[in-house]
Parts: structure tokens; sequence; C-alpha cells
């Protein structure tokens, strides 16, 4: 592994940075009648809601303070959730910037009434921003990749940083040049 792959031991402000495991936070809930679409499967908005609240719980533990969450990218759903399930939400920060995290998110169903291992059912990764009382951006500590797993996140959620980094300047170039040309957006 190169030392650009490896996740800094303290953070630009000087923040000692805390291992994967100390963030890592698992939500459950059972599935109930009132949170069906048409099709009497779970709505992907109320899997989304859970994603979004433990991945805020993960980055507020992480950052020791408030985070909003800046955006949500490559939600997955795997499986239709049903009523009666049993739904663990499992998250973690799998990288960290100045003041950004990414947090990686599992959601696994299981049959309340049943003994079987749950399934994987969806999964995404969300970027939170910590701020500070006035809403601005605040130094967060820098994760430490404790396992090769997490070391393997660490390195997978950078180069999504990347990818993001690259479409939001696209996007940027491309609305100049039309600008630039005289049509409006």
């Amino acid at each position: 592994m190169t030392t650009h792959d490896r996740a800094p031991e303290s953070g630009e402000a000087g923040i000692p940075g805390k291992p994967s495991s100390a963030s890592r936070t698992t939500l459950s809930h059972i599935m109930t009648s009132n949170e069906t679409n048409l099709l009497g499967t779970v709505h992907g908005g109320v899997i989304m809601k859970l994603v979004d609240d433990v991945a805020g719980a993960v980055a507020g533990r992480h950052s020791g303070g408030p985070a909003v969450t800046a955006s949500m990218d490559e939600m997955a759903f795997l499986e239709p959730v049903r009523v009666g399930d049993l739904v663990h939400v499992k998250a973690q920060v799998n990288w960290t910037g100045r003041s950004s995290m990414e947090i990686g998110v599992r959601v696994l169903a299981e049959r309340w009434n049943e003994s079987g291992p749950a399934t994987q059912v969806g999964s995404a990764y969300l970027v939170f921003a910590a701020v500070d009382e006035n809403g601005k951006p605040r130094p967060v500590p820098p994760v430490l990749p404790e396992t090769d797993r997490d070391r393997r996140r660490y390195q997978e959620a950078q180069i999504r940083r990347t990818h993001r980094l690259a479409r939001r300047r696209a996007i940027m170039e491309l609305r100049q040049n039309r600008a630039a040309e005289g049509y409006e957006d």
C-alpha cells in the first residue's frame, strides 16, 4: 500500500484519527403495512430514510457533532423488502476529508419469524459534511482503517470521490460554455 492509499493519522487541524470501528452503527426496524407501496412491498423512500438516519448517526459519532447530508451515491435496491421483515441498516465511515465523510451503508432484511440469515437487500454511499453551530464546515478526525476490508473501502471511497469531483467539474464547465454561447439554462 502506498502512502497515498493510507488514511492520515491526524487531520490538517491536528485532530487525532479515529478507528473505523468507533463509528460503526446498526439501526434495526420492523416493517409494517404503513410503509408499503401499491405492490405490497416497502417503499424505497422508507429504506432511503433509514439509510440517511443511520449514516447521519455515524457521521455525528465520528465527527463529534452535527453533520448534514451532502450527497447520496449509488443507492442500490437488490431485493424487495416486505411487511414483517426485520431490516438492519449497518453503516460506517469509509473515508474522510477536511470536513466531509463518506459513509458506506448495507441494508439487510430477515423474516421476523424465521431464524435464517439476513439477506442483503440494498446498499448506498453517502457524503456528509460536519458543520458548526452556524452551519459552516468544521474539521473532522481522519478515519483509521483497521482491517483489510476497511482499507479496501477507504481506497474505493477515494475513487468515488475522484469521480464525484470530476463529474461536478465537467457539469460546471458545460454550463459555463453554454452560458458563454448565449444559452439559458
